[in-house]
């Protein structure tokens, strides 16, 4: 049977990617990882992308209450191989434990201007010309 050409993850990317995610966060949850820019940090994670042959994690995470981000997300990068190891017991169905990369997650910084854009003035009295007719 042809496999399907589409260009997004497959079900089994998806699946995998939200049990790698919800261990992630359990981990953190619990501070198992000890670095000081980590352990003072409330970390999120929105999604983890697998790569096709599910051998690559890549984590999107917002720190909130972080000073630097980019710090946050370098110090998951260099804890990287210790919450892999942390992670296989809750993914001991995995073949080959993914190796993790953390990326900030911009999502919700494209979310607020959208909306900015969306409250702007010119765009309320474009949508307030479409309620008169």
């Amino acid at each position: 049977m042809p496999r399907s050409q589409s260009s997004g993850p497959s079900q089994r990317m998806l699946r995998v990617g939200e049990q790698v995610r919800h261990a992630l966060s359990e981990v953190l949850q619990r501070r198992e990882v000890s670095d000081d820019v980590i352990e003072g940090t409330v970390i999120s994670i929105s999604e983890v992308r697998m790569s096709p042959d599910l051998k690559i994690a890549t984590a999107f995470v917002s720190p909130l209450g972080a000073k630097d981000d980019e710090a946050v997300i370098e110090a998951l990068n260099r804890n990287a191989k210790f919450i892999r190891g942390r992670v296989s017991s809750a993914l001991r169905q995995m073949k080959y434990m993914p190796e993790f990369r953390f990326r900030r997650d911009t999502s919700y910084d494209n979310f607020a201007k959208i909306d900015e854009i969306l409250r702007s003035p010119e765009v309320v009295r474009d949508l307030d010309k479409d309620d008169e007719e």
